[in-house]
């Protein structure tokens, strides 16, 4: 919107530093984090009164986790509202790679508080069931990946290797579809303690602001010899966007938690690292700064698959970071170590640039 009407001026005196991505990163950081601490409050208040019981608490989980009874989900509708008024106060509006990812962010956010309703009315933490839900994903990713697509072609970028991209054609739909709808769910799955997913989706963000910049930048992409992609540059803006509500959400997330992101928020927010990912065509660097979510979703199917077959269970409880739990380690003590997992995934993620 700001940008829309400084362009209409001219960008005249200081409206010119609207022009630069830096500048508009900087202002979605501030501007979700704002609203997010002033609506959070009261947000919170609302949830309380209109939840009652709050998220429903698993019974064969930890037995600290009982203690959170009560507490209200679907925080992750602060998220949005932050994420999206922050976006479209900051975004180029005619900007086709940030409508895609918006796009797949409220609609991974609708399907995710359709869930998280169905578990508090019914009082039940199976909510949705799986088979409906990666259904609408898969149709909401698929549009996203076609509206992406029709801008930077069907090309996958391997890191580490200097050879030209692979070219999947029409099947690089399937793929990229793929790509959001895993990792939506993958950072669904690792949202089962205070702060666990939350930091962790900040770290990626921050890794994918300066992805998305460079890649949008032709001299920078030229030296590093990673894709150029007009226009990508536009997605730092809703990096930031991200960046900031999670700060915000964070701060009523901190242990004690006030409220629970819900699949609201983690499902939105997967799917959007997802977008992002695929119109940068970063998709394999995501699974290596996401690696933490990677990791939480495969002990959840390495799980299930050995249970099926063999009726014995691999992890003491799945997604690991409860598998931890029950070995003896504070909840914590978990989400911190996590932490710097995450941190050190982001690093090594983003040394691919250079190593072509």
């Amino acid at each position: 919107m700001l940008y829309l009407i400084a362009e209409q001026l001219g960008f005249p005196g200081i409206l010119n530093l609207i022009r630069y991505l830096s500048f508009r990163a900087g202002g979605a950081v501030a501007t979700a984090l704002l609203i997010g601490l002033i609506i959070g409050p009261k947000f919170i208040g609302w949830l309380r009164v209109r939840q009652g019981k709050g998220q429903p608490i698993r019974t064969d989980g930890p037995q600290t986790h009982l203690a959170k009874r009560g507490t209200p989900t679907m925080g992750g509708l602060m998220i949005l509202t932050s994420v999206t008024l922050s976006l479209l106060l900051w975004m180029d509006l005619s900007n086709m790679f940030v409508w895609a990812c918006l796009f797949v962010t409220l609609g991974f956010g609708a399907i995710g508080f359709l869930d998280d309703y169905d578990k508090v009315r019914k009082a039940s933490h199976k909510g949705v069931s799986g088979k409906v839900r990666l259904a609408g994903e898969f149709v909401i990713a698929g549009l996203a990946s076609w509206m992406i697509i029709s801008q930077v072609g069907t090309h996958l970028y391997v890191p580490f290797i200097n050879y030209p991209p692979l070219d999947l054609g029409w099947f690089y739909i399937v793929f990229a579809a793929f790509t959001i709808v895993a990792f939506g769910n993958a950072v669904n799955l690792t949202d089962g303690l205070d702060g666990l997913a939350t930091f962790p989706v900040i770290i990626a963000s921050l890794a994918f602001m300066l992805i998305v910049y460079l890649v949008g930048n032709v001299k920078y992409a030229e030296y590093l010899g990673i894709p150029h992609i007009p226009g990508a540059g536009d997605l730092t803006i809703l990096c930031g966007a991200m960046i900031g509500a999670g700060l915000a959400f964070l701060w009523f997330n901190a242990p004690p938690a006030a409220v629970f992101m819900g699949d609201t928020g983690s499902l939105a927010l997967g799917g959007a690292l997802g977008t992002i990912a695929v119109a940068s065509q970063h998709e394999i660097v995501l699974g290596i700064i996401g690696g933490l979510f990677v990791v939480e979703a495969m002990s959840v199917i390495i799980q299930v698959f050995f249970y099926k077959r063999t009726g014995k269970r691999v992890f003491k409880m799945a997604p690991i970071h409860h598998h931890f739990e029950q070995m003896g380690w504070s909840e914590p003590t978990v989400v911190i170590r996590f932490w710097i997992i995450s941190i050190v995934l982001a690093l090594a993620g983003l040394s691919t640039l250079k190593l072509r």
